[in-house]
């Protein structure tokens, strides 16, 4: 018999200079994905493509002792304002090396050589797991369904970054 599901609180952040709540629909896909695995919702914000107003939010989040996962979706490319890899890198205490590598690994079978312009990246900080993902509402799906889904699930085996980041677990379980 499997045991229950510990459900997380997640912040999601679209950094966007264009996008509204009406017009974020990779922001509002992974709200969705978030919600139907049974985990809740913490906050949702958009900001611009600033380093600044990104890293003041995500290290706010990263502080809450309530926010256990943020996910970021939207400047990792390399057009002149993409600065969300800058605004991030800083802020974790250790970086998820494979996660940017499986990422691509993932989007290549959808876009193929395209996928090596994705700076997306994963990393722990403050007891609260980051990720980083491109703007585009595939690029969060392929994130969220490829990786995220498994990895934020307490019950994934034969580890996961949810017991990492669950009070009293500390432990990949």
């Amino acid at each position: 018999m499997s045991e229950p599901m510990v459900p997380l609180n997640i912040a999601v952040l679209t950094v966007s200079d264009t996008r509204t709540e009406e017009t974020d629909r990779s922001g509002q896909a992974l709200v969705e994905r978030l919600t139907s695995a049974g985990h809740t919702l913490a906050e949702k914000r958009i900001v611009p493509d600033d380093v600044y107003r990104i890293r003041a939010v995500v290290a706010n989040w990263i502080a809450e002792a309530d926010v256990q996962v943020v996910i970021t979706t939207g400047g990792t490319g390399f057009t002149g304002r993409d600065s969300t890899p800058e605004a991030i890198s800083v802020l974790l205490d250790k970086r998820i090396e494979g996660f940017g590598e499986r990422f691509r690994q993932l989007s290549g079978e959808e876009i193929g050589s395209s996928t090596i312009q994705s700076r997306c990246l994963g990393g722990l900080a403050n007891a609260t797991v980051v990720f980083c993902l491109p703007g585009s509402t595939g690029a969060c799906r392929t994130g969220w369904d490829g990786i995220l889904a498994e990895q934020l699930d307490s019950r994934h085996k034969p580890c996961n970054f949810a017991n990492l980041v669950i009070p009293g677990r500390g432990q990949h379980g």
